[in-house]
């Protein structure tokens, strides 16, 4: 089954993705792709046959299809993935009209939001990770409520800050970070909203409540 949350009016569109989460038959597992964490072998098994430890599970992209090294194989795939019993949804800014069309081809259900062209504003996520990187908690947390006011989707800044710690890990750039925070940063928001969800939390609570405690 395959569904596509895409457009600039990242309000609704955030409005539209949530709702279609919580109606996902209760037990659904949920699983969270970024470019960060993107597997084709694994990306294979969701669509080619059920989880051992669990039935019908959701697998959500976040951004994917900007990335033009995976945006070929997901559109590939985007047949066999409407054939699966497992939920695959796309979560992505305004995309051209080829790459609707594939959706359209593949019997996608498109979710479409967009701004008028004279309201568009994009919140810019790196104003999050430059306070994360310099270890201000204030501005963290002032760039986390207006980028949530802006309507900017959970997923794209959990993707964000995963990335700027990856980065800084790589590149051994750690700031006020030492090594094992930075380790420990990554692995815990790498799972945060799949555990606040499945825990019946509010994501954007348990989030919050994440970044305040992360330093």
């Amino acid at each position: 089954m395959l569904y596509l949350f895409a457009g600039d009016d990242a309000k609704k569109k955030l409005s539209a993705y949530e709702h279609f989460l919580k109606s996902l038959p209760k037990g659904t597992e949920s699983f969270f792709i970024s470019r960060n964490n993107f597997n084709k072998m694994q990306i294979e098994s969701f669509y080619s046959g059920a989880g051992l430890f669990f039935g019908k599970c959701a697998i959500v992209f976040s951004d994917i299809l900007e990335y033009e090294e995976n945006r070929d194989f997901i559109l590939g795939k985007l047949s066999l993935m409407e054939q699966s019993e497992n939920y695959f949804v796309f979560l992505e800014a305004k995309l051209n009209k080829p790459i609707l069309d594939n959706f359209k081809k593949a019997r996608g259900q498109l979710n479409i939001f967009e701004l008028p062209k004279e309201k568009k504003e994009k919140f810019d996520n790196f104003l999050l990770a430059n306070a994360f990187a310099g270890r201000d908690k204030l501005n963290l947390w002032i760039y986390f409520r207006q980028a949530v006011s802006r309507g900017v989707v959970m997923e794209e800044l959990v993707g964000v800050l995963f990335w700027r710690a990856k980065d800084m890990l790589l590149k051994r750039n750690l700031g006020k970070f030492s090594e094992d925070e930075l380790k420990n940063f990554t692995s815990q928001i790498s799972y945060l909203l799949p555990k606040a969800r499945k825990d019946g939390r509010d994501a954007e609570a348990a989030f919050e409540h994440f970044l305040l405690g992360s330093f």
